[in-house]
């Protein structure tokens, strides 16, 4: 009779963990409080339209994300749309690679670049070069504005400071270094492809989590809607109860604060340290200009005090409305403190500024979303809470101890890692 196993939680990294643990032999039950799964990285209606809570991409490098999805049945060729990485703004500047492999891709684009000076390219490829040779690691305490000091000003401002908030969601001179520079490598080392961008043709539950609790309950695993878990007890040496029902292992998928919550009777330390995360929010505004097509499914903006939105994606050339744009403020806390009018405001201004030649007055703000806690703030020494937590209960998603900051790759790879942990305790 195969063993039974509850995750509690049916984001990115509990779907995962779910559908891994199937393919261990467990007999799943999968628990999730929302009527619609994905967590943070979910589908919401706006204005009728099926959307997301906020603009995420993948890039080729996402190997976990990627066969997850294959598994599910997720068409990844057809509903992500795969194009090398280009950071190009609005008026034609910017970093575009070529296909094929990463490094010499990079190095090519940093020394065609037309914007930036002949000492500003230079500079920046002796930096590339030097992490190179270090095989991108630093000293741990690092922030990436230490690791990047030196740099000229522009390069820093039009590329390290984006692809950092992009990465971890964290700003340059709080983020982490050593993070930052594990995100670089794994883009840049991990063959052709690696650092592509994958940008979602469909929304976010559509794109994975839906998909795994079709192919969960056709595997005969259980998927519970509306059910927020009240209560873990500890059942035996090994085994728990979830709401009184029997398990012999339980798996912890859900936020940080509610893991904190359920573990805390039996594991008061780990519940501390989940805790004791702090977190970072992550703003998208939704804006409609009829007719207006960008000349890149996602653009990079100029960001500063009084410009938010780092980028901007046009929906309407990944599968959604004509018109509809998507704008994205990472390391969002200070718009967030400033109201969310005021945020919308600014949004408004800045697109009329940089875009106003794809742009056909008015721009209507159609939406604002805050996702409050998007991720944690990754900062240098940051001691996550562990994957495992008691005999027989583990916790995944992209906050526990690993190599990746909170990216929908690190919350599948916890899953999957969780599901293989639970196999291996059982055998």
């Amino acid at each position: 009779m195969a063993r039974r196993l509850a995750v509690i939680g049916a984001g990115w990294a509990g779907c995962a963990a779910a559908v891994q643990a199937v393919d261990e032999g467990f007999d799943v039950t999968l628990y999730e409080m929302a009527s619609c799964l994905g967590g943070r990285a979910r589908r919401v209606d706006v204005e009728g339209v099926a959307l997301d809570n906020g603009q995420h991409i993948l890039i080729g490098a996402y190997t976990e994300c990627l066969r997850m999805m294959r598994l599910v049945g997720v068409r990844t060729t057809l509903d992500l749309l795969r194009m090398p990485l280009q950071l190009v703004h609005a008026d034609g500047g910017g970093l575009r690679l070529r296909p094929g492999r990463p490094v010499p891709a990079l190095l090519s684009a940093i020394a065609q670049h037309g914007r930036w000076t002949v000492s500003e390219r230079l500079a920046l490829l002796r930096k590339a070069g030097l992490w190179t040779l270090r095989r991108f690691r630093c000293d741990p305490a690092l922030t990436v504005a230490q690791l990047c000091a030196g740099l000229p000003s522009r390069v820093r401002d039009e590329l390290i400071d984006p692809l950092c908030v992009a990465a971890l969601n964290t700003p340059v001179h709080r983020a982490s270094a050593a993070v930052f520079l594990r995100v670089l490598r794994d883009a840049l080392g991990s063959g052709p492809g690696s650092s592509d961008l994958l940008l979602p043709r469909t929304d976010l539950s559509a794109l994975f989590p839906e998909p795994a609790a079709r192919w969960l309950e056709t595997a005969g695993a259980r998927v519970r809607r509306g059910h927020r878990v009240l209560g873990l007890e500890r059942h035996g040496s090994t085994s728990w109860r979830v709401d009184g029902d029997p398990y012999d292992a339980v798996i912890l998928a859900c936020p940080p604060g509610e893991a904190a919550r359920l573990a805390r009777p039996q594991a008061a330390a780990w519940a501390d340290r989940a805790d004791a995360l702090r977190f970072e929010p992550i703003v998208t505004v939704y804006a409609h200009a009829a007719g207006a097509r960008l000349p890149l499914p996602m653009l990079a903006l100029r960001s500063s005090e009084t410009a938010p939105a780092q980028y901007v994606f046009d929906r309407g050339r990944l599968g959604g409305p004509t018109g509809l744009l998507a704008f994205v403020i990472s390391g969002a806390g200070s718009w967030v403190a400033r109201g969310l009018e005021a945020t919308a405001q600014a949004v408004h201004d800045q697109a009329c500024r940089e875009l106003s030649r794809y742009l056909r007055p008015p721009l209507r703000m159609v939406r604002t979303i805050v996702e409050k806690r998007a991720t944690f703030l990754c900062e240098p020494g940051l001691q996550r809470p562990s994957p495992a937590i008691a005999p027989g209960l583990w916790a995944a998603g992209d906050h526990v101890d690993g190599p990746y900051p909170a990216t929908l790759e690190g919350a599948v790879r916890a899953g999957v890692a969780a599901a293989q942990s639970a196999a291996a305790h059982r055998a």
